[in-house]
């Protein structure tokens, strides 16, 4: 969204979309600055205001972040959005490659978790026999 873009009736400051985000408003700034966030609309004070799509491709970031994809791969995603229809096909490539990746993260938790439940099973074995 532009500055000459009307801004919707209900947008939020910066100060309330990271306190709903856990995010800092340097990191919103940082975001928007690395192209990860398209530019922010602005209030006729020239503050930033963020309006629900704003508010829900933050949200879609921060699962993204969650899951493990790298800034530098989210700026990729965030390019190829901004590239409209025409990079449907690449954008569902780069999620099915994620998805891949993090269902391996996943196992190897999951694996890791049974290791660690193993090892309180024999401490508690441990002190059981004393």
């Amino acid at each position: 969204m532009t500055s000459a873009t009307p801004l919707p009736a209900e947008t939020l400051s910066i100060t309330e979309v990271a306190e709903r985000t856990g995010l800092s408003p340097d990191t919103l700034r940082y975001y928007e600055k690395a192209g990860l966030i398209s530019p922010v609309g602005r209030s006729t004070s020239g503050r930033r205001r963020y309006a629900a799509a704003d508010m829900n491709w933050i949200d879609f970031l921060l699962r993204l972040r969650d899951t493990g994809m790298s800034i530098a791969d989210m700026q990729r995603f965030a390019e190829l959005r901004r590239g409209g229809a025409a990079t449907t096909a690449d954008r569902l490539a780069m999620l099915r490659e994620h998805r891949v990746r993090l269902h391996r993260r996943i196992h190897g938790l999951q694996v890791s978790g049974r290791a660690l439940d193993d090892k309180i099973d024999h401490y508690e074995r441990l002190l059981e026999d004393t």
